[in-house]
């Protein structure tokens, strides 16, 4: 049966084994480094288990749509948290799902409402920015606002920028295993 928990769960960590090593759209960091940074950052500050999950996985869907990791060097967004949501939502409940879906979202916004953590992006990140739209409008603002999980999105963005540092240790997938377990959603 592929919706059992053990194989949610081993096909994720395969992609982590076999995809973790790629590189992170001209970061300094490969694509696992980056995930489980953000996923150590969410855990440093305190975060509940489903945030620290998002943290881990928020990526993932660079893995699940077709459109190459170059294509965002040759100006094509790939829309990565849609795609990346979208698989996930049907084993996870929406406190992981949700914020990941809105990450990206979530950088527009904190570059609309706080102009300072513009200054924060890497050069990598503008470039993204500017794919994905640029800084929201003031009416993208106040519908962002509504989201039931904002304050969970706007924490991911946060850590999803801290977790770039090509020195910093931080703990493998399998240390996180048991807690992604946890959330998975039991009727799958």
């Amino acid at each position: 049966m592929t919706n059992t928990p053990e194989y949610i769960l081993d096909l994720i960590e395969d992609i982590f084994e076999r995809r973790g090593a790629e590189s992170y759209l001209g970061e300094e960091v490969t694509m696992a480094q980056h995930m489980l940074q953000a996923a150590q950052c969410a855990e440093e500050a305190g975060a509940d288990n489903s945030q620290i999950v998002a943290a881990l996985l928020h990526d993932i869907g660079h893995y699940k749509n077709e459109i190459p990791e170059s294509s965002l060097v040759k100006g094509i967004n790939n829309f990565h948290e849609e795609a990346g949501a979208n698989f996930l939502e049907e084993y996870f409940p929406a406190s992981v799902v949700e914020p990941i879906r809105q990450h990206v979202s979530a950088k527009r916004y904190l570059c609309a409402v706080q102009p300072d953590y513009f200054e924060l992006l890497s050069s990598a990140s503008i470039h993204t920015l500017n794919l994905q739209g640029g800084p929201m409008s003031e009416y993208e603002v106040r519908e962002f606002e509504k989201n039931d999980y904002l304050e969970q999105c706007v924490n991911l963005r946060h850590w999803d920028e801290e977790a770039k540092d090509p020195n910093k240790q931080c703990p493998p997938f399998s240390y996180y295993r048991s807690l992604i377990e946890a959330q998975l959603i039991s009727n799958i």
